[in-house]
């Protein structure tokens, strides 16, 4: 009785075309030796085999790859239904063509929109209602906002290529995303193309932890240094902008300058500014959902429950925004949702569990995650 179509169901077939069935025989073939099929089904191209790995799975891994390559096939290994699958998807190795120019051209496009971030009073148009040539403190002050920004955001793309890299993983370099004014930092951020599935777990875990830990190496010791050029001052009238503490930046700016007494703030040095955006950046890849940085590490430690992780996190940030009375939060939970999604490609060998001492990083993650994320980013007041 319902008036609408129902959504078609994935046909799975026991009888395969002509053109592959040489094919499904020959990669049959090749797993005699490693696995013991008890059911065989075909879904469109894809061929899957359930039943049980006679080996390890990193030992059996690279010995199916090499035989299933001749035959444009790729597999995949996971668990289900109380079965080992083994998943045979026609996907050649990736070769693409590298334009290093784009990636060059993007980054200083990056670093003259960050430099007129950091130089630009809040509103100001350069020439208009702003004369920068009569306010070089201003230039300076662009220059140690950028510079200092940029080597925390290379140093973390880098984290991710360099470790990729290390695993065989065919990557692109680091496209940056240059913002320009009335965007507050000049950015938003840069993006890794993963062009092959991780290996494992393992693999997928390093190359996603790899980008925050080495910001932070940045960011850190430029936050202490940046807050040393800071100072203390009264609030003044009208408009200005509140960047909100972390947990950790609440800390650092309590060691350098006690309590800050009544209708006083702090007045941040550039350098400190763009440690708060470096951090508060990896803060928010931190959040584990989608293929965010923290959404791999999810995947990682949490494998077919990730999910159900990124939902309730897209849960958690509706709520900040809720309770806090924060658009910042409502607005970074509708990009998740719309931009970053929920899914997951899974790597190629799902049965490999992560080791222990990478669930130790993986909690302290979390625990970043805590304490790097301010509770109310951003808030402008106006005049």
């Amino acid at each position: 009785m319902w008036p609408f179509p129902r959504g078609a169901r994935a046909a799975v077939s026991s009888a395969l075309p002509d053109a592959l069935l040489a094919t499904d025989a020959a990669l049959s073939r090749g797993l005699e030796d490693l696995f013991r099929a008890k059911e065989h089904e075909a879904r469109g191209l894809i061929l899957r085999w359930g039943g049980d790995l006679l080996v390890t799975p990193g030992h059996a891994l690279p010995i199916i790859e090499a035989r299933f390559k001749p035959y444009g096939y790729t597999p995949f290994l996971r668990r289900a239904g109380g079965l080992t699958w083994i998943e045979a998807v026609p996907l050649a190795a990736v070769v693409s063509r590298r334009r290093p120019v784009v990636n060059l051209v993007l980054f200083l496009l990056t670093a003259v929109s960050t430099f007129a971030a950091g130089a630009l009073p809040i509103g100001a148009i350069p020439f208009v209602n702003f004369d920068p040539l009569t306010n070089p403190v201003h230039v300076l002050h662009g220059i140690a906002f950028a510079g200092t920004l940029l080597a925390i955001l290379v140093t973390h793309e880098f984290g991710h290529y360099f470790t990729a890299r290390s695993y065989g993983a065919s990557v692109s370099l680091p496209y940056f995303i240059p913002a320009p004014p009335p965007f507050l930092f000049g950015t938003l951020g840069a993006i890794i193309n993963m062009r092959s599935p991780a290996r494992d777990r393992n693999s997928l875990f390093d190359i996603a932890v790899a980008g925050p830990l080495a910001g932070l190496a940045v960011a850190l010791p430029a936050l202490w240094i940046g807050l040393r050029w800071s100072r203390v001052g009264v609030i003044p009238e009208g408009g200005n902008v509140s960047f909100g503490d972390s947990l950790l930046t609440a800390l650092a700016t309590y060691l350098h300058f006690g309590p800050i007494p009544d209708n006083h703030d702090v007045f941040i040095h550039p350098v400190a500014l763009a440690a708060w955006v470096g951090l508060f950046v990896t803060a928010l890849n931190l959040f584990p959902v989608g293929q965010l940085d923290g959404g791999r590490i999810a995947y990682a430690l949490f494998g077919s429950r990730h999910r159900a992780v990124s939902i309730a996190t897209l849960g958690v940030l509706l709520g900040l925004g809720i309770a806090l009375r924060s658009g910042n939060w409502i607005v970074f939970a509708a990009l998740v949702f719309l931009l970053v999604g929920f899914r997951h490609a899974p790597p190629l060998d799902d049965l490999t569990p992560l080791s222990p001492g990478r669930y130790v990083v993986g909690v302290f993650c979390l625990i970043l995650l805590i304490v790097l994320i301010p509770p109310v980013p951003i808030q402008i007041f106006g005049e």
